[in-house]
């Protein structure tokens, strides 16, 4: 079995952070969006990962290297972004012929739901209830819950079940043969997504099952992710359970706070993710994450996203600003 996931988008939808730190690389409850996600595998079974990287691509190449040495990963560059099924067509020189894939996407965190695909005996597919099914891949369901059909973004959704991005493809080679059929067919015209091909899969009577996923986080804007995080903050493995003392100052949980930090005269929390040797004095924080190395002074923040590397200073403010900036409210 080989895992692919796509990570080469740019994450435009959290800039300015995405302009120096990859949207998979964003720090969520004490670990990153694709820790998340390769842990999950890993104590799945898996073992041969394909990364799709592209913008600071370099950043997810160095990161998995130091943080998961024990794996076979290796990596391919998608120059152009287009689409979710030109990615994993990057991938089909090193997938052997007919070889069990798992796809997911980068920015995709479901609980304890890999083990599902993985002990599935069809290809199948992850899928949640959603209230506006138009932002999502969508799919139709038969009433035992096989695909009928699935569809990208449908203007007239025939169903608000969505598609979660996890996906496992026992028919591999079909499922290049279709890609690279359709790629061809829109070099000119729109790009080519995954779900198309996953639908002519299934117009050819590829059998895919779907499961339920009860709890999907979505890391795709500023609001969602910060959503993300205070939801998985709550689960007790992933909050700080011991907080080292802090002069002056008031923690109110849950909270993740990594190693390092100095903090004085300041009240954290709740739902607060504070990165490694962080500098916090005289500011009150809740609901929000700060990277590493910033240095946070006299200022109250809430719903707030602060790069690795960031000063800021002054009032009271909601900021969504990136990696090495300097800021002063006063």
């Amino acid at each position: 079995m080989k895992v692919i996931i796509p990570v080469a988008g740019a994450g435009a939808k959290l800039r300015p952070f995405t302009y120096t730190q990859p949207k998979c690389l964003i720090p969520l409850a004490g670990k990153t969006i694709l820790s998340f996600i390769v842990d999950e595998l890993i104590e799945a079974g898996a073992n041969d990962f394909i990364f799709i990287i592209g913008h600071l691509g370099e950043k997810i190449k160095n990161y998995v290297i130091e943080k998961y040495p024990q794996i076979n990963a290796q990596f391919v560059v998608q120059l152009e972004r287009d689409g979710t099924g030109h990615a994993v067509f990057l991938a089909k020189d090193l997938v052997a012929e007919n070889e069990e894939i798992v796809i997911v996407f980068g920015d995709t965190i479901c609980d304890n739901q890999i083990k599902n695909i993985v002990d599935n005996p069809h290809s199948c597919f992850g899928i949640k209830k959603v209230d506006d099914p138009r932002n999502f891949g969508v799919v139709e369901l038969d009433h035992n819950g096989k695909a009928l059909h699935v569809i990208e973004k449908p203007t007239v959704p025939k169903s608000n079940m969505a598609l979660v991005g996890i996906y496992k493809i026992k028919e591999s080679k079909l499922l290049f043969a279709i890609l690279n059929d359709g790629i061809a067919k829109n070099i000119l015209s729109e790009k080519y997504q995954l779900t198309n091909a996953i639908d002519s899969m299934i117009q050819k009577n590829v059998q895919f099952d779907t499961f339920i996923v009860e709890n999907w986080y979505d890391c795709g804007k500023k609001e969602s992710l910060l959503n993300t995080n205070a939801n998985i903050l709550k689960k007790l493995e992933f909050a700080s359970d011991e907080v080292p003392f802090f002069d002056n100052t008031i923690i109110i949980h849950p909270v993740s706070i990594a190693d390092g930090c100095n903090i004085q005269n300041s009240i954290i929390g709740p739902n607060v993710t504070i990165g490694e040797n962080a500098t916090i004095e005289s500011s009150i924080i809740s609901d929000s994450i700060i990277g590493s190395y910033s240095e946070l002074n006299k200022v109250v923040l809430h719903k707030s996203l602060i790069g690795s590397d960031a000063f800021v200073k002054g009032y009271s403010q909601s900021l969504n600003i990136g990696d090495n900036t300097e800021i002063d409210l006063q």
